[in-house]
């Protein structure tokens, strides 16, 4: 609510969002900690948190500074910093007059009383071999502690509980200061909360032994996520390492090797054949096979010329390119891509947001089961006390809501990046699940469906050769900027048509183009513009009126005032889009294509690629399709180009922009397809599809093995060490179940 200053106007709340880089997160308790502990600062609105990308984004009042919150952060134990290039700043109620200088807080490098208490320092173990980590080292340090009481208690019977009470405390020291500095920070019930509380009510009933080999069991399971947090951070951190660190600019006639990342838009770097392509840019000259698999997936080499655009870790394969930069090492594709599905990650999906506000319920409740397990059978019915407690710290094992909380955001973290990695860019989890639901896909015509350019379809000669009539266009064509012009001439340069120069050229406003080509008159012009200089007889006339039902646009070359011949020009529709439209067909969803084009034109694109279509359409009349569709009990996305479409593009349930990695195409909808293949709708849909049918595995996985060891322990099968394996096991298979959707593959 905005506050009144003295005059009694309104003064806006403004809000700074600062994004911090994390280390140490390996697991959805280290993420729950944190978003606690943040939360809990005086200014705090809200709080995202990614351990997959090892990143927090933070909404918070000017009265708060990054480097209180990054300290808040590092008194738990992890290393926070923020992350200058990300921060932003938005406000809430009237806006303010004057500007607020965002606050960047600097990387700390004093030790804090925190990372003390976090003495098992939680690392990433992408940033360095896991057996290196300390998370690694303290279980080897546990398990070789627990070999030798083992031993000891064999040579020296009378010391062998001692033996194991070391043990124990070489791995429940580093768990319990653990749980007292969460608990110190909001988070009561962690999972060290439950291992400590196990671990001495195991020793107090003298159940030693078992204590240390549950702690040991423990800490392996916390090292094996660690091991698929890592992997899951590198498969999109990956990303990054595609592009080659340095570049050829071309400067004063000489051309230098420089540091890509220095590498300032305009600027003109050559890239020779088998290198890697430095930087998002357009081919000023040269052509070449370009192979973007590392990018996009495509298997397929392009090939490209001048004009083309090329994006940066992409691999020119067998001619040198002059390449002009378009966007700064901070800005290109795959920079932005790492960060917008980091950015995605800590945007929770419904589903994740439901399991999380159960497990701030289920673990106090397997608290209180564990109580009543271990007091009400010896106080009603007169069971032996060892017997119930010792099953009832069984089940405070079982309790443990790890695998369970996990098992949605390794899912989605996973899902998001092998959707990245093929250009599918799903912003947030809310996205990649809404897109399964998916019954209805609008899209637009020009630059979805079709290539958004014109292009030449057909040259029927008629007094002239086909050669001839493109040759003749081309001259007259040539220096224009039109459309039509652009696509008879790259026309001719495909099929290495002479271009002879055309003098005296002029336009004719509403008609065409008239010029002197090798001393010929010649007109390029509309069909009605050529009847008055030419007679067009009724076949021809019936060709001009074929290729107008099929929404072409035909241009008639005349030589001396006779019929050179005809050219047919359309903005053909993508290669993939009819295969793509079939696909999502047998998938059960319907397809429709909206487009502000005249009738003739967009049935005969519908037609051809057996969509169904609506014509004439402003951009609210897409809008008001889509929530008709919506009204009628679709659930509808919305394909487009992010910019005239953005009203429709905002009305539906998930919108999808098209676009080779443009600012429009990657700011406005939900999701993106970077290389704009309609063949990657039906992808993504069966990607979040494939996301949600894990995760549904997922929690069957972790609630089914607790079920299972619930009954076993109180029937007195089962005690303390299957009950920590079925946590750490369920964790573990979780994990691994949730890192198979990195190897996705589209259809």
């Amino acid at each position: 609510m905005p506050l009144m200053n003295f005059e009694g106007l309104a003064v806006a709340t403004v809000l700074h969002q600062t994004r911090f880089r994390v280390s140490g997160m390996d697991c959805a308790s280290c993420a729950a900690k944190i978003d606690t502990a943040v939360r809990r600062l005086p200014g705090v609105e809200d709080v995202g948190v990614s351990v997959a990308a090892g990143t927090m984004t933070v909404t918070h009042g000017e009265d708060l500074t990054g480097e209180a919150i990054a300290r808040q952060v590092r008194n738990l134990g992890y290393g926070a910093a923020a992350a200058d290039s990300d921060s932003g700043k938005r406000s809430e109620g009237t806006t303010c007059a004057h500007s607020h200088a965002h606050e960047h807080s600097e990387h700390n490098h004093e030790h804090h009383h925190g990372d003390e208490l976090h003495s098992h320092a939680h690392e990433s173990a992408g940033d360095q071999p896991w057996w290196r980590t300390q998370k690694a080292l303290l279980s080897f340090a546990c398990g070789t502690a627990l070999a030798v009481a083992y031993l000891a208690g064999l040579a020296f019977p009378a010391i062998e509980r001692w033996a194991f009470l070391l043990a124990l405390a070489v791995g429940l020291i580093p768990i319990a200061r653990r749980a007292v500095v969460a608990a110190r920070f909001g988070t009561p019930f962690s999972i060290e909360m439950l291992m400590t509380i196990a671990a001495v009510g195991a020793v107090i009933i003298d159940a030693t032994e078992e204590a240390a080999a549950v702690v040991l069991l423990f800490l392996i399971g916390e090292m094996l996520e660690g091991v698929a947090a890592g992997r899951a951070r590198q498969s999109i951190q990956g990303l990054t390492n595609l592009v080659p660190r340095t570049a050829l600019l071309e400067q004063d006639g000489e051309t230098m090797a420089v540091p890509a990342e220095g590498l300032t838009v305009g600027s003109i770097i050559m890239v020779r054949p088998g290198d890697r392509i430095a930087a998002d840019g357009v081919i000023v000259e040269g052509l070449s096979e370009i192979d973007e698999a590392p990018v996009t997936g495509e298997s397929v080499p392009k090939r490209k010329g001048g004009g083309d655009i090329v994006f940066a870790g992409t691999i020119n394969t067998d001619g040198v390119l002059r390449i002009k930069v378009t966007a700064a090492a901070a800005d290109n594709t795959i920079a932005r891509v790492v960060r917008l599905v980091e950015e995605a990650q800590e945007s929770k999906a419904p589903t994740e947001r439901f399991i999380d506000r159960f497990s701030r319920f289920y673990t106090p409740g397997v608290l209180v089961v564990a109580a009543i397990t271990a007091i009400l059978p010896p106080l009603l019915f007169g069971a032996v006390w060892e017997e119930w407690i010792y099953k009832g710290l069984a089940i405070l094992l079982i309790g443990c809501p790890c695998a369970l909380v996990i098992s949605t955001p390794a899912a989605i973290a996973a899902g998001l990046s092998a959707g990245a990695r093929r250009g599918l860019l799903m912003k947030g989890g809310a996205a990649l699940e809404g897109l399964g639901k998916i019954t209805v896909v609008a899209l637009d015509k020009t630059g979805t469906l079709t290539e958004g350019r014109p292009s030449v379809t057909a040259v029927i000669p008629g007094k002239r050769s086909h050669q001839d009539v493109l040759s003749l266009a081309a001259a007259l064509e040539q220096g224009s900027s039109h459309p039509l012009a652009i696509a008879i001439l790259q026309k001719a340069k495909a099929e290495g048509v002479p271009i002879p120069p055309a003098s005296d050229s002029e336009a004719i406003a509403g008609e065409g183009v008239l010029g002197s080509v090798g001393g010929e008159r010649v007109f390029l012009g509309s069909p009605q513009a050529a009847s008055k200089r030419a007679a067009i007889s009724q076949e021809q006339q019936e060709t001009i009126s074929e290729f107008n039902r099929q929404g072409k646009t035909v241009s008639v070359a005349l030589v001396d005032d006779t019929i050179a011949g005809f050219i047919a020009i359309r903005d053909e529709p993508r290669p993939d889009a009819k295969d793509g439209l079939a696909v999502l067909k047998r998938a059960g969803i319907r397809t429709i294509m909206l487009t502000g084009d005249n009738h003739r034109t967009a049935d005969a694109v519908a037609t051809g690629l057996g969509i169904e279509a609506r014509a004439e359409l402003l951009p609210e009349d897409k809008q008001q399709v889509v929530r008709e569709l919506q009204n009628s009990g679709y659930f509808v996305a919305k394909v487009g180009d992010g910019i005239n479409d953005a009203p429709a593009l905002a009305a539906a349930d998930i919108g999808i922009a098209m676009g080779g990695g443009t600012d429009v195409a990657l700011e406005t909808a939900d999701a993106a397809i970077l290389h704009a293949r309609v063949r990657d709708i039906p992808d993504m849909i069966s990607l979040s599809r494939k996301t949600m049918g894990n995760i549904r595995q997922n929690i069957t996985i972790a609630l089914g093995l607790k079920a299972v060891f619930l009954v076993t322990t109180l029937l007195g099968i089962t005690g303390l060490w299957p009950a920590i394996l079925a946590d750490t096991g369920a964790t573990v298979l979780v994990t691994a179940n949730a890192m198979r959707l990195l190897g996705w593959k589209a259809g």
